[in-house]
């Protein structure tokens, strides 16, 4: 386990299939280094656009100790938890530190719609169960749970929750969570729309998805905004906010591997039930990618890449 900051750019990696429906571990790396070469901060593994609901739990552990293997070090790898019961959470916690990941990112209980208490002394008895650091994933638009500030405030108390990706879609949590807790947790936007002003705003990082197809324009605009370059990061997010907003619909997953065809670095397999894209709603999204590659932009130099080998 390699101590790391919640900070900079994590990619929601998606997960590669074969067309024989196994774990294409070839077409992961050829994505991975590409994340890697861009100067990404950490991964995350399993989660909403891994397909983690249709993951098996073989599978996730073979994706992290195989992402371990690969990275080496250089970034922290993240494990997603999003589990119906408080048990499988647990044990899916221990596997994750015993076979080295270096954090977890933690939903609230699947299926069920537990209340405040319930959905407190879930994140508790994970925490309490690890010595991994936890980034608790607030989504009550797409998982039905809101975790408000006064359950942070319970929360609190445990040292290793340490950071929120914040996916509420109101950019004004950001500063409510400030202005509450200072840098207690570190915030981190998870809704790619939005994240250019939640990082303006004050989050320190940015749990990506269209990353995964366009890594170095993601990059780009988390360190422009770091620097104070606003009006650099405000162009290449005018010009990407077409193909980000591909991250807020129920197909992200058959969109954003679409985009990453496109980009070559991934393939369109995904596991039943979904299923590749296919006519008008297909070429819709097509053509969204397309316009956005045909006008991509020269990125500032050292905006992006190895920070000690920027070749932009």
């Amino acid at each position: 386990m390699m101590k790391f900051e919640w900070k900079g750019v994590f990619p929601a990696v998606t997960t590669k299939f074969t067309n024989n429906d196994e774990l294409d571990l070839d077409a992961f790396d050829i994505n991975i280094k590409a994340q890697l070469a861009a100067g990404i901060d950490g991964l995350i593994l399993g989660g909403s656009l891994g397909e983690a609901s249709s993951l098996t739990e073989d599978e996730k552990f073979t994706l992290v100790a195989h992402t371990l293997k690969l990275v080496e070090g250089k970034v922290p790898v993240i494990l997603n938890i999003a589990e119906q019961t408080t048990r499988n959470a647990i044990a899916i916690a221990k596997k994750a530190l015993e076979i080295g990941a270096d954090g977890l990112m933690l939903l609230p209980p699947m299926r069920y719609k537990a209340d405040d208490d319930e959905t407190v002394a879930y994140f508790a008895a994970v925490a309490q169960s690890t010595t991994l650091p936890i980034m608790i994933y607030n989504n009550p638009i797409d998982y039905k749970i809101d975790i408000t500030l006064d359950m942070f405030e319970q929360l609190a108390v445990y040292p290793n929750i340490q950071a929120i990706k914040e996916s509420t879609r109101d950019v004004l949590n950001v500063t409510r969570i400030i202005n509450r807790f200072g840098d207690r947790f570190k915030i981190l936007t998870g809704v790619d729309p939005l994240a250019t002003e939640c990082l303006i705003m004050g989050a320190v990082g940015w749990v990506a998805g269209l990353v995964d197809a366009f890594p170095k324009e993601t990059v780009a605009i988390y360190r422009l905004i770091q620097a104070g370059r606003y009006q650099e990061a405000i162009a290449i997010h005018r010009w990407f906010l077409p193909v980000l907003e591909l991250d807020i619909h129920p197909k992200l997953v058959q969109y954003i591997k679409l985009a990453e065809v496109a980009t070559g670095i991934g393939t369109e397999n995904v596991r039943a039930p979904r299923l590749p894209l296919t006519g008008t709603e297909r070429e819709t999204v097509l053509n969204t990618i397309n316009l956005a590659l045909a006008n991509r932009p020269e990125l500032p130099a050292g905006s992006w890449g190895v920070l000690d080998d920027v070749t932009a």
